[in-house]
This record gives C-alpha cells, sequence and structure tokens, in this order.
C-alpha cells in the first residue's frame, strides 16, 4: 500500500481488485458504474480523462443516451463519498482529472520505485535496484483492476501487467548479476509456470539452474520449452535462447557466475593511490527532503560519459533555494564512484563579510586536500594551475565547487581528467563556461515543501492544523532557506503553533523579518545577491519590484524603467541569470514573492520620486496599450474626445484582432492590479479611464465580478477627480457590469444618473449610449414596452452621431426583444441591419450576438436550416473570439434548435456544453435560460423528475435578478413537469403564475410555450 496510511486522507489500490481505504477503513463505492469510472480516472492520474472516455469504459454494451449524464452523476457522488472528493476529482476542460498525491495511489508507488531501481541501477548501486524492485512488485495483490473488465479497463489491465513482467524479469537479472542462483530457482519456476511463453524468464531459469549446478536441469527446461514454442505457436526458441543453450553445452566459462568484489584494485592505466583517498564534503542533511526529480536529473547527467574532457555540471539558482544541500546530497550518492578523492571548497562568491576566493587561493586550499605539502605549491596562478592539471591527470575525483561567483572564478580550477566530475554551484548561470551541463533550481513543489517542514519540525505540529503549514508553504514561496528558518523559529518556541507563525509572516511589512534565525536570513541572502550588481540592474530592480502583477514583459519593463525596449531586455536578463527574477515562459519574467518583499523594502525618502514617476509611466503605457488593442477588438467605439497620454514608450507588436485578444488575455490580471493601483496610488484619471477599455475585454471574456470592481473603482475615481465626461463614461461602464450579475435596479440607477451627466454637459453622444442601455435593463426586467420605446428613442441619436457601433448594438437589443413579442420580421431586419454594421466596422464582438437573435426570428418563421446556419456562424466566430458565456449562450440556442426541429440527442448534449459554460461565467440571466432549455428538452425525454429540477432552479434564479420572462417560462415547465406527473393542482398554480407573468410582460399566447414550437 502505501508507507503511513494512517497520514493519507483517502488511498486507493488499482493493483489487484479495485479498493479505496481511508485510514485504515475500506470505503464501499456505489456499485460497479461508479467503480469502473474511478478505476479509469486512477489509470490515468493527473491527467484529463474525456467525459466520452469514461462512458465508454463505464459500460460493457452499447451505452445509454443518457451515459454522458449519469457519468457526471457519478462524479458528483464520488465527491460526495471521498473525503475531500471536490479537491481529489476536478472538473478540467472537456473532462475530469484525480488530483492524487504519489503516496495515495498503489499504482502511482509502483512507477517510483521503478524509477528509483533505474536511477540506482546507472549509480551502479544494483543492490539498491533489487530493494526497490521488490518493494515495486509487493504492491500487487493479483491482476490489476480484477474484476472491472469492461474493453478499455482490460487494455489497461493488459498493459500494467506487462509492465509487471517486466519489472519482474529486471528483477531477476539483477539478482542473477549479484551472484544469486539455487536460491532464484523456485521463484522463477513458479513466474515461469504463470508465464510459459516468456522466453527471458526460460532464459533466467535455465541460466540459474546452469549456475547451481544443475546443469542436466537446464538442459531439461530448454527441451521443455522448445517443444512447447513449436506445439503453441509454430517456432522455435529465440537467438538468445539458442545462444544459452549453446554455451551451456560447451561449458562457456561466461555463463560463470559474477565474482563477489574483493576490493578496489586500480584498473589498467589507472593512478594508484597512495594512502587514504581525502575527502572533504560537508555532511549530507539527515532531513535532506524532496528535490526527487532535481536529484534524478544531477544523478543522470553525471552518470554520462564525458566524450571529451572532464565532466561539468553547474547548479544555479536564487538564494536559498538550496543548491548546495542538493549538490552535497547527490555527492555522497556519487562518491562511490570516485575512489581518488571528493574534494570539496567554499569559494564565498556570496558569503557576508568576505571577497569570494581568488582563483590562486582555491587552487591552494583544492591542492593542500590531494597531500601537497605547502613548499611544493607555487606563488602565481599559471603554475598553480599547471601543477593542478598535473596532479589531477589519470585520477577519478569528484570535485565540488561551491558558491561560485562567476565563470572566471572556476575556470583555472577545472581539471585535465576525463575521469573526473566537477559539480559547480552559483546564484549566477556561468554561462560563459564552456563546455558546462546547466541546472537552474528552482522553488520546492508545494507537496515537498510540507514535508520539508513534516519533517523537520515534528512533534505532530503539521497534523495538528495542516491548513496553516499549507500557508506557511505558500508564504515561503517553496524556499528551503524560508522553510528552514519558519521549522527552526518553531522549533525554538514549542509554544508556537504553525498558524500563531503564519499570522506574523502574513504582515508583509515584517516578512523578511521574522524569516531570520540566528546567522541565516532570507533578506540577508538576497542582499547579497543584490549588492553583487552593478548600480543601473540594481536601481532597476528595485522599480521593477513596483509593478503590481504577477508577471511583466519586456515593453511593460521599459514603461516602469523608462528605457527602450531592447535596453529593458538586456536588464531583464541580466536579473534573470542573477536569479532575482524569474521566468516561466518565454518573454513573461516574474518576482519570487519574498524577492519582491526585499525590492519593496529597499525604498526609502530618496526612492519616492523616481517611483512616482515609474507609476505613472506604466499606467500611461497601459492606457495606450489597452487603446491600441481595443481599436482592433472593438472598432468604431467613440473616442468622446478624452485627451490621452503622450508617452514614447514603444507599444506591443498587436498586428489584428487576434493579437490583441492574446494581449488581453496575457496582461489579463496585471491589468486588474494597474487599476487597483492607480487607485492607491491617488492617479484617479488613470484609475477612471483605465477600466473603459478594460471593461470591454472582462465583458467579452465573461468575468462579471471582475468588470463590476473596476467600474466601482472607476466611478469612485471620476467624482475625486471632479471628471464629469469621465464620469458619464464609468457610470454606464459599471451600470453594464451590473447587468450579468442580475443587479437591474443598481444598473438603471447607474444609468439615469449618467444620463443626467450628459444633459448637463451637453453630450448628445452620451446621452444616447445612456438609452440604449436603459432599453436594455427593462427588457432584462421584462419592462418591453418600455424598454423598446428607448431604444428606438436612441436609434435616431446614434445615426446623428454617426456611431456605428452603438447603433448596431441599438439594432441587436431591438432584435432581441422584438423576436421575444413574437414579431420576427422585425427582428430579422433589425439583427440583419446589426450584423451589416458589424461586418462593415470589422468588429466580431456583438456580432455574434447579431446571428443568435437573427437564428431566433428564422426559427419563428419557421426557417430551421437558416437558423441552424446562423447559429454555425455565430458558434465559429464567438470560439475564435474566446469567452465562456457569449459560447454557452450559442449552444444554448442550437440546443433549443434541435429541440424544435425533434433532434432529441443533439439538443441535450448541445445544452449540457451550454450549462457548463454559462455557469462557470456568473452570467445569471444566461445561467436560468440555459436551465430552461435544458428543462424542456428533458420533459420531451420523459424525463419529468429532471425536468422539474431545473426548471425550480431556473425559476429561483430568475427571481432573485427580477427576470420575469425566465421566471414565466420557468413556471411553465413546472406545470407541464406537474401536469405529467400526476399533479394537476400544482400544475394549475404553476400555470396560473406562468400567465399572469406573460399576460403582463405582453408575451402573446402562441409563443409562451416554446417546447411547443416544431417539437412532437
Amino acid at each position: 500500500m502505501w508507507a503511513d496510511p494512517q497520514q493519507c486522507l483517502v488511498g486507493f489500490k488499482v493493483l489487484g481488485s479495485l479498493e479505496c481505504w481511508v485510514g485504515d477503513d475500506r470505503l464501499r463505492l456505489g456499485g460497479p458504474l461508479q467503480e469502473r469510472v474511478l478505476a479509469t480516472l486512477l489509470l490515468e492520474a493527473g491527467r484529463v480523462v474525456p467525459v466520452a472516455r469514461l462512458v465508454e469504459a463505464a459500460w460493457e454494451d452499447e451505452p445509454p443516451g443518457t451515459a454522458a449524464h449519469q457519468v457526471r452523476k457519478i462524479v458528483a457522488d464520488l465527491r460526495r463519498r471521498l473525503p475531500s472528493g471536490a479537491e481529489l476529482i476536478l472538473t478540467d476542460g472537456p473532462g475530469y482529472r484525480t488530483a492524487v498525491e504519489a503516496d495515495q495511489l498503489d499504482l502511482s508507488l509502483f512507477g517510483i520505485r521503478l524509477d528509483r531501481a533505474r536511477e540506482a541501477v546507472a549509480a551502479g548501486l544494483p543492490a539498491n535496484a533489487v530493494d526497490q524492485l521488490r518493494a515495486a512488485l509487493d504492491l500487487w495483490r493479483g491482476p490489476a483492476l480484477d474484476g472491472h473488465g469492461t474493453p478499455v479497463i482490460q487494455a489497461a489491465a493488459t498493459a500494467l501487467e506487462e509492465r509487471r513482467l517486466t519489472a519482474t524479469e529486471q528483477l531477476f537479472a539483477l539478482r542473477l548479476d549479484l551472484g544469486e542462483a539455487a536460491e532464484l530457482v523456485g521463484d522463477l519456476r513458479q513466474v515461469t509456470q504463470e508465464h510459459p511463453l516468456r522466453e527471458t524468464l526460460r532464459g533466467q531459469l535455465i541460466l540459474a539452474l546452469y549456475r547451481a549446478g544443475r546443469q542436466a536441469e537446464a538442459l531439461e527446461e530448454y527441451g521443455r520449452v522448445r517443444e512447447l514454442l513449436a506445439e503453441e505457436l509454430g517456432i522455435d526458441p529465440g537467438a538468445e535462447l539458442t545462444a544459452l543453450h549453446q554455451a551451456i553445452l560447451q561449458g562457456s566459462p561466461g555463463l560463470a557466475a559474477p565474482p563477489k568484489p574483493a576490493g578496489e584494485d586500480p584498473r589498467p592505466g589507472e593512478v594508484r593511490r597512495l594512502g587514504p583517498a581525502p575527502s572533504s564534503i560537508p555532511y549530507d542533511l539527515a532531513d535532506f527532503t524532496g528535490r526527487d526529480d532535481e536529484l534524478r536529473r544531477l544523478l543522470a547527467l553525471a552518470g554520462r560519459a564525458a566524450d571529451q574532457g572532464t565532466r561539468i555540471i553547474a547548479i544555479d539558482g536564487m538564494g536559498g533555494s538550496g543548491k548546495t544541500a542538493l549538490t552535497v546530497h547527490a555527492a555522497h550518492r556519487l562518491s562511490g564512484r570516485y575512489p581518488d578523492g571528493r574534494l570539496y571548497i567554499d569559494l564565498h562568491g556570496f558569503t557576508p563579510q568576505q571577497s569570494p576566493l581568488t582563483p590562486g587561493e582555491a587552487l591552494d586550499v583544492l591542492l593542500r586536500i590531494l597531500g601537497l605539502p605547502g613548499d611544493q605549491i607555487p606563488d602565481d596562478l599559471l603554475s598553480r594551475t599547471a601543477l593542478w592539471r598535473v596532479v589531477t591527470a589519470g585520477r577519478r575525483l569528484l570535485i565540488l565547487l561551491d558558491n561560485a561567483s562567476d565563470a572566471e572564478q572556476v575556470r583555472s580550477l577545472l581539471p585535465a581528467s576525463a575521469d573526473c566530475l566537477v559539480l559547480i554551484t552559483s546564484r549566477v548561470r556561468l554561462v560563459d563556461l564552456d563546455g558546462v551541463e546547466s541546472m537552474s533550481l528552482g522553488v520546492m513543489s508545494a507537496a515537498d515543501s510540507v514535508a520539508l517542514v513534516d519533517r523537520t519540525l515534528g512533534g505532530g505540529r503539521v497534523a495538528a492544523d495542516p491548513a496553516a503549514a499549507d500557508e506557511l508553504v505558500r508564504l515561503c514561496g517553496g524556499l528551503p532557506l524560508a522553510l528552514r528558518i519558519s521549522t527552526a523559529r518553531l522549533r525554538n518556541r514549542p509554544l508556537w503553533t504553525v498558524r500563531h507563525l503564519v499570522d506574523r509572516l502574513t504582515d508583509q511589512t515584517r516578512t523578511l523579518t521574522e524569516l531570520s534565525a540566528g546567522e541565516r536570513s532570507v533578506a540577508a541572502s538576497l542582499r547579497l545577491s543584490y549588492r553583487a550588481m552593478e548600480p543601473e540592474p540594481r536601481a532597476s530592480f528595485r522599480l521593477l519590484g513596483l509593478h503590481p502583477g504577477g508577471d511583466l514583459d519586456v515593453h511593460t519593463a521599459a514603461a516602469l524603467l523608462g528605457v527602450r525596449a531592447v535596453e529593458a531586455d538586456d536588464l531583464l536578463e541580466l536579473l534573470l541569470d542573477a536569479h532575482l527574477l524569474e521566468q516561466q515562459e518565454v518573454g513573461r519574467y516574474s518576482f519570487h514573492d519574498l524577492v519582491r518583499s526585499f525590492a519593496h523594502g529597499l525604498r526609502g525618502p530618496d526612492t519616492e520620486a523616481p517611483d512616482a514617476s515609474a507609476v505613472r509611466g506604466l499606467l500611461d503605457y497601459y492606457v495606450l496599450a489597452v487603446e491600441a488593442a481595443c481599436e482592433l477588438l472593438f472598432p468604431g467605439r467613440p473616442s468622446h474626445g478624452i485627451d490621452l497620454p503622450v508617452s514614447s514608450v514603444q507599444l506591443p507588436p498587436l498586428a489584428d484582432a487576434g493579437a490583441a485578444l492574446a494581449w488581453f488575455q496575457r496582461e489579463h490580471r496585471n491589468l486588474l492590479a494597474a487599476v487597483r493601483l492607480a487607485a492607491q496610488a491617488g492617479l484617479h484619471w488613470h484609475a477612471a479611464y483605465l477600466p473603459r477599455g478594460l471593461g470591454n475585454y472582462l465583458r467579452l471574456q465573461g468575468c462579471p465580478d471582475e468588470g463590476h470592481e473596476v467600474g466601482q473603482i472607476a466611478v469612485a475615481a471620476a467624482r475625486q477627480a471632479g471628471d464629469r465626461p469621465l464620469l458619464r463614461i464609468s457610470l454606464m461602464n459599471l451600470a453594464v457590469a451590473f447587468w450579468p450579475l442580475g443587479r437591474m435596479q443598481e444598473g438603471i440607477a447607474c444609468l439615469n444618473e449618467a444620463r443626467e451627466v450628459a444633459v448637463e454637459i451637453g453630450d448628445r453622444q452620451g446621452e444616447a449610449g445612456c438609452l440604449s442601455r436603459l432599453g436594455v435593463f427593462h427588457n432584462s426586467l421584462g419592462e418591453y414596452t418600455e424598454g423598446l420605446s428607448l431604444l428606438q428613442q436612441a436609434l435616431p441619436l446614434h445615426r446623428e452621431s454617426a456611431h456605428s457601433r452603438e447603433e448596431a448594438a441599438t439594432l441587436v437589443s431591438i432584435s432581441s426583444v422584438t423576436a421575444l413579442l413574437g414579431r420576427y420580421p422585425e427582428a430579422a431586419e433589425a439583427a440583419r441591419g446589426a450584423l451589416e454594421l458589424h461586418r462593415q466596422m470589422g468588429e466580431p464582438d456583438n456580432g455574434a450576438l447579431a446571428l443568435i437573435n437573427l437564428a431566433r426570428a428564422h426559427l419563428g418563421l419557421g426557417e430551421s436550416d437558416a437558423a441552424l446556419a446562423a447559429l454555425g456562424e455565430a458558434l465559429d466566430l464567438q470560439q475564435r473570439l474566446g469567452g465562456s458565456a457569449n459560447t454557452g449562450l450559442v449552444l444554448a440556442w442550437l440546443a433549443e434548435t434541435h429541440h424544435r426541429l425533434g433532434r432529441l440527442t443533439a439538443a441535450y448534449d448541445f445544452g449540457l456544453r451550454a450549462l457548463d459554460l454559462i455557469w462557470a461565467s456568473g452570467f445569471t440571466a444566461w445561467k436560468a435560460a440555459a436551465e430552461n432549455i435544458l428543462g424542456r428538452i428533458q420533459q420531451t425525454r420523459a424525463e419529468y423528475i429532471l425536468a422539474q429540477e431545473r426548471h425550480g432552479h431556473a425559476l429561483r434564479l430568475a427571481e432573485q435578478i427580477g427576470s420575469r420572462i425566465e421566471a414565466a417560462y420557468a413556471l411553465d415547465g413546472l406545470a407541464a413537469a406537474a401536469k405529467a406527473l400526476g399533479d394537476p393542482e400544482r400544475a394549475r398554480v404553476h400555470q396560473e403564475r406562468a400567465d399572469q407573468l406573460f399576460d403582463g410582460m405582453g408575451i402573446p399566447e402562441e409563443i409562451r410555450h416554446p417546447a411547443g414550437l416544431g417539437c412532437q
């Protein structure tokens, strides 16, 4: 199973019959379908398994039409049954993904054991590899997933069984290489009886018999397998088995068991050591934890044979990342390969109050470690270097050069022997060192970090509050130095809880102060890297720390620093090489949280003016970049005559709408942070204007909560600035942000105030915009007469101002309400007008909405093919634009259209996809609409109880936001479901309430029941 079941919240076994354990208790699952779904997710642990594949795995024969829905219900039930099930089984894209730790799943442990066995073989430790393989095979309790055999699961089980047999063969091969023979015969006979056609196992049995002095039995075994292969497969034994047979007949000496190692006699041509081999490698940490992947890679690099010259590996990373601990740990693992000595020297490249060693000083130390007396060591660097190369020639040495300042410091310390291994650690990337294998060390994973805290702290303090331990790991940012300092402070203060330290660290003004213990300090470590740089990079580092977001690119850095993009690029790369910046993807740079705190701590009175200028430069850049992106994504936006900042900073290259959208997606979080920064810094104009363009993008992507946040900031900033035109714009944008949240009355209040401001300042264009949006809000409340009137008042004003985009948006709204009222020719005319304007402008945003309304009109006119064509075009357009809410709306109307055409399978599939996308967006009105559409589809499928649930949920959502039309549709659906379920009284009550709402909104009788249009 796993190392300690008591520490696992929930564990799974698949190497045998499927079992789920909570501590020591086995958890029963809800039948074979649930077991098969869970088994399939566990077989692909950490990877997304599409719903379609889960359907295929769950049903042996033809799956039912409701299979996808049943899978979703199964997953929901598993999440309820399993402890922390919502965290174990995650929804991800088109399916689900299990997030299990390695020690929760025996299959993962099996893979880890196999990996460690391979590492041990590569490191020349066969006995260790045998232990790992035995531990791996001990995890098996029978055939994989026994009893869960659909074809999909059987195929996976077959693949696992092959891995098991391969591991078994590897184990026997290693034991044979270690000199075992007679003790293997029994085990080999049992396995070959289970798998009689595996020639590798047969060969191992024959060899074990021969080495055990049982030559006749070995030859008999060969005869048996030859006959079996001929009878079963009509073939002769393979080349390896045949060669083994011949070698036995000839008594080949190569078949003898390998002798036990008798000592360390030198190889031919190898320098014999005189006296004991020196070893100055520091002690290995007894509680070294984590870094398995990094250690594996380092050992693999060290295990490669050097083609020419010395094998050199440089490990770089930020201060406190654990470079030395990892490298020393690896050196101890590798020490057996280097019998002539293991040398260590601290070059003091980044040591407090100490200058880096010169190459000459370092060579003096190394030569003395090798046993040379001081009077034989020359004084000059050239002679010392020559002597070093002579002394190391022909020797097998492991040399660890720790804490190097740069390539120049270590170049003279490299030995001449191809049999030597040099490990170098440094805070900077040694890009100037030729022939080096580089390995950059990042922060530790969250799992490794928690394990380190638990192991170094002990005493059950992590188990007492695991959430606090997770928060401590987050605050330390996976930095081993910070984690070890934290645990040291807790060990020295037994009355402190982990939560108490977390609370102290949460105060960002004292985070780095808390992360110090004795002579060790995160701040001191970072300060050494900072001071090692020239003045210009130091100033740049401090200014870049002002950036409020998670990452930045070259153009953003140039805006902050007030330099050209090419200069910013050089500075960013220099800071990256010094590990004061990180890079998760090409062209994007970020700060480790503790490094950012350190940068903030460098501010003082003399930096206030440069800081303020840098922040203004950054916000000017973001305003101009957002405007440039919006011109491509939303062409035809009114300018409102507002003067924009003048800046010489180069903007990002935005060739088309696709590039603009990609830029917005990369900068999404940064732009939100920039708006907040502007408000905090008292830069009211930026705080008010930046949300204008950003709000358009947030609406496109379906981010209503963020749109509401920046809208509120903008209104407050415009009021503080006393800027009436900007206040009118900000109020309109805030109102639009209220709409997807269903807060209609608040939106109307904002628009009425914005309209008053527009009239006050004589802004006809702004007044028209307010009228259009007021029309939309009244329509959303089911006040269609008033809403349509407002839209019709706004339309000539937009035409008068020649603002095509506003005119098109107004036509989209008119087409929507007229379609709802059954005035389909008017709806089609308005939608076509809007679509033509959008195409003329090259503006795709509201084009998809126009196409949806055109499809609604076609559907009402009985033109189903035209409706499907319009929706297909809308889906293609929206998928290029992104944004889950709008895409979900298109899918919802595809579901409605297919339903009315009687295509229930397609309708149901589109409806589920629509609901998934809309639900993630937060658009409450559209959630209610999608639930109603799915409810109507399920009524036609005679799934009346499910339909009742859908309509009930839709009713609650609609009443929450005051959407009378969706409330009416929900009540109409509830009435139909109640009638079908034999409850006429409830059906009557629901229908009366629905008809009252329909009458109040003026909805014609003939279109009140969408399920009846064209659907039998």
